[in-house]
């Protein structure tokens, strides 16, 4: 049966075709996406594409942005994704802002006693609720590889779980999954991380413990890892890989594995 989104979608990706050698260098570029299958890696060129079409990069000055600069955010942006459904998972925002550096915004919080502080944070990335998604460019530079950080996937993950209101660390769960399995985990690990910096600020936990600021961010980080260290994610809180795996509908660990196992230099890739 003709559907005149499968024409659309067939025709942007006829009109706006990667030429093989800047994918591949993108591939070379992108640790990350090693050992993904052929039929894998052509549908994340094919998103990849569809991404770009849909979402306005914008570099703001003191930053340039090369096609290979662009369709490797996209390619990253993309790779949460690849096993989903295509049902427009990041709606609600058209753009993404790229700033030469590391940025300050407004941020206010209200504490137990009801005082509202009000501070300027530095940041390398934001995402707004029904707004766009802000990064800083040495942050996206910095992404791609197995050491665990990942900004593009750590704003992206915000957005995904601001497809239920705002950011609170449970996106929309498949139906398959219970939200009493995911709250479990979830906090489980999460109030371990704050008991050890509660104990220690200056401890040195397995993951990055601003995944302790909140439990928003305690997903997006906990997703950075996922993809990025998930030998490292599925050591220390091997619940929380499993929650994610159900709902990104991928093993990165399996794949990391079999990477140690073919090719010596992934043997130690922390």
């Amino acid at each position: 049966m003709w559907s005149f989104r499968d024409w659309r979608r067939k025709r942007i990706l006829s009109r706006f075709a990667i030429e093989p050698a800047l994918w591949q260098r993108v591939l070379d570029s992108l640790p990350i996406l090693d050992g993904l299958s052929v039929e894998e890696t052509e549908r994340l060129r094919q998103r990849s594409i569809l991404f770009l079409h849909a979402k306005r990069i914008t570099a703001l000055p003191g930053t340039e942005l090369e096609p290979a600069d662009r369709l490797r955010l996209a390619a990253q942006a993309q790779l949460p994704l690849l096993h989903l459904a295509d049902l427009d998972w990041y709606q609600g925002f058209h753009e993404i802002v790229i700033y030469p550096g590391d940025f300050h915004s407004p941020q206010k919080h209200r504490d137990s006693a009801g005082v509202v502080h009000e501070w300027d944070g530095e940041h390398s990335g934001e995402a707004w609720l029904q707004g766009p998604v802000i990064l800083a460019w040495p942050g996206v530079q910095e992404s791609g590889g197995w050491e665990g950080y990942n900004l593009v996937i750590h704003e992206l993950a915000h957005k995904l779980d601001m497809l239920n209101g705002d950011a609170n660390g449970l996106p929309p769960l498949h139906r398959n999954m219970r939200i009493d399995s995911w709250a479990s985990a979830m906090q489980s690990a999460y109030d371990s991380l704050n008991t050890t910096l509660d104990s220690d600020p200056d401890a040195e936990t397995p993951i990055d413990p601003y995944a302790a600021e909140n439990p928003a961010e305690f997903f997006a980080v906990t997703s950075e890892y996922f993809f990025a260290a998930p030998d490292l994610l599925h050591a220390t809180y091997p619940e929380v890989y499993q929650q994610l795996a159900a709902f990104y509908h991928q093993d990165p660990l399996t794949r990391l594995q079999q990477l140690q196992h073919s090719h010596p230099q992934y043997a130690e890739p922390h």
